[in-house]
């Protein structure tokens, strides 16, 4: 069966069943590896991607489900040569272990401050808690997105986004 599907800003048609998970359809038929396969159950976080703008588990979303919606991913914020702003604010905190689960950290963290342009620690902590880092680079995640914040201010030093 066809279904179209609208990643990044541009037209898909593809040929696969209604049910295949997104996550399956991003990786195996687009060749867009950023959002990671971690648990299969939507309890990780690692195939984060916005759909209409939030976030939502690939993994978990039949591919017939988001015809017509807008999706990003990861690719969709940036490049290894001109990363976005939260990509960059999370190499500077160098919050990446691993670096598995740190895509979908980063959708994440895009949904939060595309609605909340200044968030506070709480609203932070709160937003991200659905995502998990085993590495435990938590505080330089949180850091990251404070980063962020403070780029998109303006502000340059890094003594400035600290705690």
């Amino acid at each position: 069966m066809s279904v179209t599907i609208t990643v990044n800003g541009t037209d898909h048609a593809l040929d696969v069943d209604p049910a295949t998970p997104l996550l399956y359809v991003l990786r195996d038929d687009l060749e867009l590896n950023g959002a990671k396969y971690g648990c299969g159950l939507g309890q990780c976080g690692a195939c984060t991607v916005h759909i209409d703008g939030k976030p939502a588990f690939s993994c978990l979303t039949p591919v017939g489900a988001v015809a017509g919606r807008r999706i990003r991913t990861v690719e969709g914020l940036g490049s290894a040569e001109a990363p976005g702003l939260l990509q960059q604010a999370f190499e500077k905190e160098q919050a990446a272990q691993c670096g598995y689960c740190i895509a979908g950290m980063i959708m994440r963290a895009q949904a939060l401050l595309d609605q909340v342009p200044d968030p506070d620690d709480a609203q932070i902590r709160a937003h991200m808690q659905t995502n998990l880092c085993r590495c435990g680079t938590h505080m330089r995640i949180l850091r990251a997105v404070r980063r962020a914040v403070a780029l998109r201010k303006g502000v340059q030093s890094a003594q400035e986004v600290r705690p």
